[in-house]
């Protein structure tokens, strides 16, 4: 967390605000080349291979423009409004810099796993991998972040079944971990592990680890065993007594010197000790 705000003190003024609306451009241009120009959509692939060898490095960025698959229009138009909505509401939540550390965070993750993989298999290899790179994973995890800020929050699923985002991250979790069982590469894989690691390590610098130390644990343990023995120590303490104060709850067996009366304006047998018999509040 420290971190993090000296992070944004020094370079929060250069966050881009809004940047979930130039995401959003980039998809329905990905769109449109789909429909439009499918062939183009080859040379803007995360291709290691070709750029290092072939020098076209406008592919580090511009694999951000191959949106999601899909072949309904409807669903389309649905999933760009949805994803605006919600990191929308995560930059106002986090703010801008925050946001923008997650999201470029994810792409940053995703691009050094595509180079992880150009590695393994052999710098010389004209292997291609960039057709499992795409934003979608990182919408997924978009999805996850909101629903750990606002689990709580009912949406409307198929516009019919209202259900909570915490069931719907569950439901995302579990989809996650499917195509990642089935996918049959593992440059599929790595976009996947590259995601949900970003979302786990910005969770993770982003709370407070103190309060699920074992440290810390044992230390409410401790409080809670004292509360517990002091209570049991007032209970004690007031066995056998005949006198007790209904305010401070003070017997003779604290000292045998107090004197005890009751208050014939109280409504009930109320007995108080010589220091509350006459600022006490009566009980009507």
């Amino acid at each position: 967390m420290k971190f993090l705000n000296k992070m944004e003190r020094r370079f929060g003024r250069y966050a881009i605000t809004g940047l979930m609306k130039y995401l959003i451009i980039c998809y329905v241009i990905g769109y449109v080349l789909e429909f439009a120009a499918p062939d183009m959509l080859n040379y803007l692939t995360l291709e290691p291979y070709l750029i290092f060898h072939n020098l076209q490095i406008w592919r580090l960025i511009s694999w951000v423009l191959i949106p999601p698959s899909s072949s309904n229009i409807i669903f389309v138009v649905i999933m760009l409004v949805l994803y605006y909505q919600l990191g929308t509401a995560l930059e106002r939540t986090w703010g801008a810099f925050r946001f923008n550390l997650y999201i470029f965070g994810g792409i940053i993750f995703t691009i050094l796993g595509a180079l992880l993989l150009y590695v393994i298999y052999g710098v010389n290899t004209p292997v291609s991998i960039g057709g499992s790179f795409s934003t979608y994973y990182i919408n997924m995890t978009i999805f996850l972040a909101f629903a750990v800020c606002y689990p709580d929050t009912r949406v409307m699923l198929y516009f019919i079944i209202p259900i909570k985002m915490k069931w719907m991250a569950v439901v995302y979790a579990v989809l996650i971990a499917y195509s990642f069982v089935v996918t049959g590469s593992w440059s599929g894989r790595v976009a996947i592990i590259a995601s949900v690691l970003n979302f786990l390590i910005f969770f993770a610098a982003t709370r407070n680890l103190k309060t699920v130390s074992p440290k810390e644990f044992k230390r409410r343990q401790d409080f809670k065993k004292k509360v517990n023995q002091s209570s049991q120590s007032r209970v004690k303490s007031t066995a056998g007594a005949i006198h007790k104060c209904a305010i401070c709850g003070r017997t003779e067996l604290d000292d045998p010197n107090l004197q005890f009366r009751y208050c014939s304006k109280c409504n009930g047998n109320y007995e108080y000790c010589q220091d509350h018999l006459f600022t006490h509040k009566h009980v009507e």
